[in-house]
């Protein structure tokens, strides 16, 4: 279960308001583009009195970025969305590992890189969607949107996107590459259309009629009960949601995290930085802002999460989940998934 205490918590708010009279910089790099990620740095900024310097863009090019810098780069943090994406900087070798109280008690160990290179801040759930109407007997787990009895129902992204890498891969590390290559099998034989878009995209399909079965995180879908989104919000009642494997190993859970970098030159500001995203205040952004689950269980959720119900999650440690990346995307190019 995810841990919080008083005492941490307490720990985390004086070490963040001691801070307040140093000056410095931190210097990020994030491919997170939410615009309710402002007052997450904001906040942190007038705590702490440290200038937020940031560089965005998208994850692969940030990591691109930091290796061709090498040893000069000026990265402090790197914030980005996915165990793939989190496992291929730590691969790159533009992570360090770091030592930190804070970050130990509030983070749960399978949200954290066995090296303390990276750590979860956020989570998403990535789940069943269904028509209501079409589908009396939604698939109950991962493996039963392979049955043949879903032929041509299932909408779901593209092999490229990480999302459905990092699912294939907690696969791999339960159940062995055999079962998940069958698995992916399945998949493709019961797909409603080639590929294609984002999640939102996936939900859309359903409402148009294209699936009537779809695979979606959680955060797009909550999204669409809290604000308008074209061509969801309109048709919310008219879709269910399934937590798969809940009387196996829980539903998968996608992740939203961040490392120091190899060359930080503000480490101590970097490693501050992280210890604030743990704090219930910044976990509380996460969840209200954009719809996330938070990595600290003590914390509140927003309505629109919490009205998804209550859930069993899978607990797997996603360090070992990252191993399986390669073997993944092997399996889907054998498959055919495009």
């Amino acid at each position: 279960m995810l841990k919080s205490s008083t005492c941490v918590t307490a720990a985390l708010t004086a070490l963040i308001a001691s801070s307040a009279i140093a000056e410095g910089e931190l210097n990020l790099y994030s491919s997170r583009h939410y615009d309710t990620d402002e007052k997450l740095y904001s906040d942190f900024e007038e705590a702490t009195g440290i200038t937020i310097n940031r560089i965005e863009g998208k994850a692969d090019e940030l990591i691109a970025r930091m290796e061709a810098e090498g040893a000069n780069s000026p990265a402090d943090i790197l914030l980005t969305v996915d165990t793939s994406r989190l496992a291929r900087a730590k691969n790159a070798g533009i992570l360090q590992s770091i030592d930190s109280a804070v970050l130990e008690e509030r983070i749960p160990a399978n949200l954290q890189d066995t090296d303390n290179e990276w750590f979860g801040f956020s989570q998403r759930g990535r789940i069943i969607f269904y028509d209501k109407e079409n589908v009396a007997n939604p698939p109950a787990t991962y493996a039963d949107l392979a049955k043949p009895e879903y032929k041509g129902q299932i909408c779901i992204r593209s092999s490229s996107n990480t999302y459905n890498q990092t699912l294939l891969a907690s696969i791999i590390t339960h159940e062995g590459p055999g079962a998940a290559k069958a698995w992916a099998e399945g998949i493709v034989a019961n797909m409603a259309r080639e590929p294609q878009g984002g999640d939102t995209d996936q939900l859309r399909g359903i409402v148009s009629g294209e699936c009537d079965i779809a695979v979606s995180n959680t955060y797009y879908f909550a999204r669409a009960i809290r604000k308008d989104v074209k061509g969801v919000s309109a048709e919310i009642d008219a879709i269910g949601w399934v937590f798969p494997n809940q009387d196996g190993t829980g539903a998968h859970m996608n992740l939203s995290g961040a490392g120091v970098a190899a060359n930080a030159p503000n480490k101590e500001n970097a490693i501050l930085f992280l210890e604030y995203l743990a704090s219930d205040s910044a976990q509380q952004y996460f969840s209200a802002g954009n719809d996330e689950f938070p990595a600290v269980e003590s914390v509140e959720l927003v309505d629109s999460v919490k009205s998804l119900g209550e859930f069993k999650a899978d607990d797997v440690n996603l360090s070992e989940v990252a191993k399986n990346l390669p073997e993944a995307q092997k399996i889907f190019n054998e498959v055919g998934w495009k």
